[in-house]
């Protein structure tokens, strides 16, 4: 085993009061304190952290698929406000109480909506897709990225059409040609390139348009919610040569949410997920003020 990835310790799927079917892994003692990880961008529940880090914290860090990505049932046209009441459904039905959550990359936005929705305890947004399509990035976009932008605000379902031609393997060549050196050291890693394969592989398992494509429409456009009424304790950590999530490394993002403490991690890039768990989950339990020892059940986290 590598110290950044691991094989989930528990596999499942909760199903919904709609019918739907929500697929998540579990990592770390089942009496520790649940963290639930909102992952990346077309990632399965496969795809963990903190690999020699849980057991050693007591976390038990609870990954869930978003829905059309992996074991988890498509939701057409969803909001970041259904992901929110997918979530506190899914953790009333498991038992979880309020928990600390973390956000990377692309599930960074989604796990903000977790915390303005009042169902995190405290939160950690890592290497965090950044509200790109907030105006005061529009001069700090390269052409490109600003060209998505636009056409994702001038036209939600074209843009949502136009990834819905991603797959895996694009996904994969896309990380790997935009990715520092310190990062690749990170990917190409066999045991980690292999979960992340398998994890992309899952998550487009029902093609792109299942979940990925509308993921990647609400990340990229105007976020509906108010990161000034989150009230939660919030860290937002960033690897200083990390080019990929946001055009200023969080800072703008610092300064949106009330009380939020701002890591910039020097000679890191985008994998600080991985490189730096230890920290980070160390400090989320901390700031959402639950010991991270085995023994703790999961009710004391409410």
């Amino acid at each position: 085993m590598s110290g950044y990835v691991a094989d989930p310790a528990r596999l499942g799927e909760t199903r919904l009061s709609d019918g739907r079917w929500l697929g998540w892994a579990e990592w770390g003692p089942k009496d520790g304190v649940p963290v639930l990880l909102c992952p990346g961008a077309a990632t399965s529940r496969w795809l963990g952290f903190g690999a020699d880090v849980v057991e050693q914290q007591g976390v038990r860090l609870v990954s869930v698929d978003r829905p059309g990505l992996g074991a988890s049932t498509p939701h057409p046209g969803r909001t970041f406000a259904d992901f929110a009441g997918d979530i506190r459904q899914l953790l009333a039905l498991r038992g979880l109480g309020r928990v600390p959550v973390v956000g990377g990359s692309q599930g960074a936005p989604f796990a903000l909506a977790c915390a303005t929705a009042g169902i995190a305890s405290a939160l950690a947004v890592v290497s965090g897709a950044d509200e790109i399509a907030a105006p005061e990035f529009a001069a700090a976009l390269p052409a490109e990225l600003r060209g998505l932008v636009e056409r994702t605000a001038a036209d939600p379902a074209g843009a949502e059409e136009f990834f819905a031609g991603f797959t895996a393997e694009a996904m994969w060549n896309m990380v790997m040609d935009r990715s520092p050196d310190c990062d690749l050291a990170v990917y190409r890693e066999p045991r980690f390139a292999d979960a992340y394969r398998r994890a992309l592989d899952e998550a487009f398992a029902g093609g792109a348009a299942a979940g990925y494509a509308r993921d990647t429409v609400l990340a990229m456009g105007r976020w509906p919610f108010r990161l000034s009424e989150i009230t939660v304790p919030v860290d937002i950590w960033y690897g200083e040569r990390d080019t990929g999530h946001s055009p200023d490394n969080g800072a703008f993002l610092a300064t949106r949410i009330p009380g939020a403490e701002r890591r910039l991690v020097p000679d890191a890039g985008g994998s600080l997920l991985w490189t730096h768990a230890d920290a980070v989950l160390a400090s989320l339990l901390r700031r959402a003020g639950v010991a991270g020892v085995a023994g703790v059940t999961s009710g004391e986290t409410a």
